[in-house]
């Protein structure tokens, strides 16, 4: 399956207000699932000793699809295909690579 592919599926999926012409509610989403690994990572090295068993591996992988799906509908709601985003997102990373600028701060380094 390739991203367009996935954004396709997950588009028939889309059940919030205004749906394509609503980019707070996916924000919002996204922000949220990414809170919930966060808190799943957290709670690993708290509780479980830095160790990952099989169910919470499943767990944290089932919040990355969210996050997926999250990131899917805001890219829709801003005119793009996901596959768009990730490709400006390597040419990005190769840039500052060949820059010698993966460090450092700044969104435009």
């Amino acid at each position: 399956m390739t991203l367009d592919e996935y954004q396709k599926a997950a588009d028939s999926t889309a059940r919030y207000p205004d749906s394509g012409k609503n980019y707070l509610y996916p924000t919002l989403g996204l922000v949220g699932e990414a809170g919930e690994i966060a808190n799943k990572v957290k709670k690993i090295q708290r509780d479980m000793g830095n160790v990952v068993d099989e169910e919470y591996r499943k767990d944290i992988l089932s919040e990355l699809g969210d996050v997926l799906w999250y990131i899917s509908q805001t890219a829709r709601e801003f005119g793009s295909g996901i596959e768009e985003v990730a490709k400006m997102n390597v040419e990005k990373l190769a840039s500052r690579r060949d820059r010698g600028q993966l460090g450092g701060t700044g969104d435009n380094r």
